[in-house]
């Protein structure tokens, strides 16, 4: 078992994400944002700086946490794609055989039936370009075509490559039935996302909530899964907006003094779960 987390939500620098991770003892990053920039903005000289200062701090990019699919259909698709081969380029110069991505926004003027092929035509276009070194893979989110498990299987079931991220919390504010959605989806997953909700949709520490964490967890690991990665959503940082599609997260009962507490609390709460499998 090894601990990852988006350490963009302590920090916007790079020196503070570094800082917070090793303060929890983890040593496995899913890059996002990096010094105020969301990773599709790193250029390769940027990103090359990055991987020397992670690789002397002893952290590995175990994924990138992508903002790719996260696009209406009827956006600019074109230059998305471009925005994607450079993601490409990114993975291979940070080392790392993950992309983290979505399913696209849907556009209420297509029919069902356009809109999904529309979302598969856009997918199997990134699969054909992704190298075979480099997993693509697919996370549950509220308002893409993935939002639903049933939209998800689907896509797992047409293109064997695509892995899932499995993301509790997520599903929790669409509504969906968590271990039903496990049930259906736990054989596809790469990795987990360690976040959870409450029954308003608001995002709570690991344990807290609705999204039946140590149960998930406890089945991943017995399936042979051993990465998770912690994804507070407890304090609104860098780069939130963007995440919550224009809005800003619902903090509810739980309160931070700032982001690097928000995130250590984030990992205690998920080391609590641990120990108690």
């Amino acid at each position: 078992m090894r601990l990852c987390a988006f350490a963009d939500e302590a920090s916007s620098s790079l020196d503070g994400q570094v800082c917070a991770l090793l303060r929890n003892d983890i040593h496995l990053l899913e890059m996002r944002g990096v010094n105020g920039k969301n990773i599709k903005e790193l250029s390769l000289t940027e990103a090359k700086e990055v991987k020397k200062i992670l690789d002397d701090s002893g952290i590995s990019v175990w994924s990138l946490g992508s903002p790719v699919g996260k696009i209406a259909l009827d956006g600019a698709l074109y230059a998305h794609f471009d925005e994607f081969l450079h993601i490409l380029e990114l993975a291979e110069l940070l080392g790392t055989g993950r992309i983290r991505m979505f399913s696209f926004y849907p556009v209420k003027e297509l029919c069902a039936e356009k809109q999904r092929e529309l979302v598969f035509k856009n997918i199997e276009k990134m699969l054909d370009a992704t190298p075979k070194n480099i997993l693509l893979c697919h996370e549950n989110e509220k308002d893409i075509f993935g939002e639903t498990a049933e939209n998800c299987l689907a896509l797992h079931n047409t293109f064997p490559r695509l892995r899932a991220v499995f993301d509790p919390a997520n599903f929790v504010q669409c509504g969906e039935d968590v271990i039903r959605a496990w049930k259906k989806l736990g054989g596809f997953v790469e990795y987990l996302h360690i976040k959870d909700a409450d029954v308003q949709g608001v995002n709570v520490p690991a344990g807290e909530g609705e999204g039946h964490l140590p149960e998930i967890v406890s089945a991943f690991l017995s399936h042979g899964g051993d990465v998770m990665t912690i994804e507070p959503h407890l304090n609104n940082f860098t780069g939130l907006s963007a995440l919550e599609n224009g809005g800003w997260a619902n903090l509810g009962r739980f309160h931070y003094k700032n982001n690097n507490e928000s995130f250590d609390a984030a990992c205690s709460a998920f080391r609590n779960i641990l120990k108690n499998l």
